[in-house]
């Protein structure tokens, strides 16, 4: 678990479009914006609220992947969420484990956004089985971005 805040700069570009009404292909952008997701992962982590650290996990692989999509194919990403999708789109050789493990945080994501009885969450998701959810969701981000 990270227990440092990052030194990144999260703020706009000068004349930049902080409402975000202009599609962005830079990649780059993508990849901050996993990353800032990814520490709030380790917020929510740190605070208790495991349910919303598997989602941002989620949420920060998702735009990990729309990044590299953006790089490989200089499209704009659909606003789907599910992982596999973009996988398959880049045709991204994933080592295994990391496959498995996005196949298995894919099917977390709508339980985690739209918990039927957050009672059976709470108790399902305690925070070391978030805290091994977040490292491996961390490790496959890195992985990502290097590719």
């Amino acid at each position: 678990m990270c227990s440092e805040s990052s030194n990144l700069d999260y703020s706009t570009s000068e004349g930049g479009d902080a409402g975000g009404s202009k599609k962005k292909l830079n990649y780059e952008e993508w990849l901050l914006q996993s990353d800032y997701d990814l520490e709030v992962a380790d917020s929510m982590l740190t605070t208790g609220r495991n349910i919303y650290c598997v989602f941002m996990c989620h949420l920060s692989l998702e735009k990990a992947l729309k990044g590299l999509y953006i790089k490989q194919t200089n499209q704009f990403p659909s606003k789907m969420h599910n992982l596999m999708y973009f996988v398959e789109k880049i045709d991204l050789n994933l080592p295994e484990d990391k496959k498995e493990f996005l196949v298995d945080i894919n099917k977390l994501a709508i339980v985690t956004r739209y918990p039927e009885d957050l009672r059976k969450m709470i108790a399902l998701y305690t925070k070391e089985q978030a805290n091994h959810i977040y490292q491996q969701a961390k490790a496959v981000q890195q992985w990502l971005k290097i590719q």
